[in-house]
């Protein structure tokens, strides 16, 4: 090869004649010709040796000629073939293409603010919750969201899978990518809907959810995880390379620690994409839908009187009430991390929700409050103190009764006689 480099060097470069350059280099004009003539470097190419498959090849192409998908096995069965397996394979699956049709793989593409898959993590970690209680990975529920076009992922760990705190959640995080997309992809999620007779049947809840964001909900079929692919592979993701060497203190944290770390993620080069969500994420946000101007209901929200026992229990905790709004009607509302109670307009209740389960929640004011006005109605209620009344004596009661008769009976003589 050295030689062919050089020899078209000194004839284009140098000018040499083909004689001289035979000279220079000590071979023969003919060998200086056909390193001319070649455009490629020469290179030692061995001659094609026979296989011992060579035989039965035709065989072989006439067994796959009627039965395509023969496995290799069977044609050694039937052709009596007693030598390795793994020739006769080799050749086998070089000549199957020729005989079936051809099947090209299929590419999923998606325009943009098309399309955004849903899904609950659960991530495999336990939790602490406070009050020396922790959290199972069952228990956990993390709701993830990823838009098919820029691949932008988002995700929020919720007090529960239920369908207030998972719409909650749902609407945290499309208001958080700043707009709607046009369908929603979901598992067969209890809270979202169900296939039932051949279709698709959504709940109430999120009939009501969807109509107010003006979007479109589907419900994969019952085993069918390719078709959310994008936000199973998001999953493994997370399992791989956010929970590896973090610890968390509890819910907080861990949502903290998840939003810095999908910050970063964000901007990382994809494969598939060629480049980072958020090079896309601007014109995925401009080919969706545009934020309802009303939100959607979403939380705990319910109304009732409040009994002498001024507290309400929401997810098996209870949280304490002003007690000037005992016998009225109160409105409760709870999202992911607050419980409020309002009552005629005014805030009668503003907790901190609690994860941990079958706790009591007291706010200091509402316990001093209610020892007030325990004391208060003591106060009214006591009896009035007993006035001093003359205690006559009995004689006067023998006199009105004609019992005194001045008559000494002997009675209080002490006289034996006396019966």
């Amino acid at each position: 090869m050295e030689d062919w480099a050089e020899i078209r060097r000194l004839r284009r470069s140098e000018g040499l004649s083909i004689s001289q350059v035979a000279r220079v280099m000590g071979v023969s004009r003919n060998t200086v010709r056909t390193a001319l003539a070649s455009d490629a470097a020469p290179r030692y190419v061995r001659a094609p040796a026979g296989s011992i498959v060579d035989e039965v090849e035709p065989r072989i192409r006439e067994l796959l000629r009627a039965y395509p998908r023969m496995p290799a096995t069977v044609i050694a069965e039937r052709i009596g073939w007693d030598r390795s397996i793994r020739v006769l394979s080799a050749r086998v699956a070089e000549l199957r293409p020729v005989y079936l049709p051809p099947d090209p793989a299929g590419r999923t593409s998606y325009a943009p603010g098309e399309i955004a898959q849903c899904d609950l993590w659960f991530p495999p970690i336990g939790l602490p919750v406070g009050y020396g209680q922790t959290r199972r990975p069952a228990q956990l529920p993390v709701l993830t969201m990823i838009t098919g076009y820029s691949r932008w992922l988002s995700a929020v760990l919720i007090p529960s899978r239920a369908a207030p705190d998972l719409y909650a959640g749902w609407w945290q995080l499309i208001e958080s990518l700043g707009a709607v997309p046009r369908v929603l992809v979901w598992d067969g999620e209890g809270a979202i809907g169900r296939w039932r007779g051949g279709k698709v049947e959504l709940t109430g809840d999120c009939q009501a959810f969807r109509g107010t964001l003006a979007t479109k909900v589907l419900v994969c079929k019952p085993a069918d995880p390719e078709a959310k692919g994008l936000v199973e592979r998001a999953h493994d993701y997370l399992e791989r390379s956010f929970l590896p060497g973090r610890e968390f203190t509890g819910p907080d944290d861990f949502n903290t620690q998840l939003q810095a770390w999908l910050q970063v993620v964000n901007t990382r080069t994809r494969r598939a994409l060629g480049c980072a969500p958020t090079e896309r994420i601007t014109a995925d946000r401009g080919a969706m839908l545009a934020l309802p101007p009303v939100p959607p209901a979403t939380g705990w929200r319910g109304s009732t009187r409040l009994p002498r026992d001024h507290y309400i229990r929401i997810d098996s905790n209870d949280y304490s009430v002003h007690p000037a709004a005992i016998g009225r009607r109160v409105e409760i509302i709870v999202d992911l991390s607050r419980v409020r109670a309002v009552c005629e307009g005014r805030l009668v209740a503003d907790h901190q929700r609690v994860w941990a389960w079958h706790q009591t929640i007291h706010d200091p004011a509402h316990v001093a409050a209610a020892t007030t006005l325990r004391r208060e109605r003591v106060g009214m209620l006591r009896p009035v103190r007993d006035l001093e009344v003359e205690q006559r004596p009995l004689s006067d009661y023998d006199t009105a009764l004609g019992l005194d008769t001045g008559l000494d009976t002997g009675l209080d003589t002490g006289d034996p006689g006396v019966a």
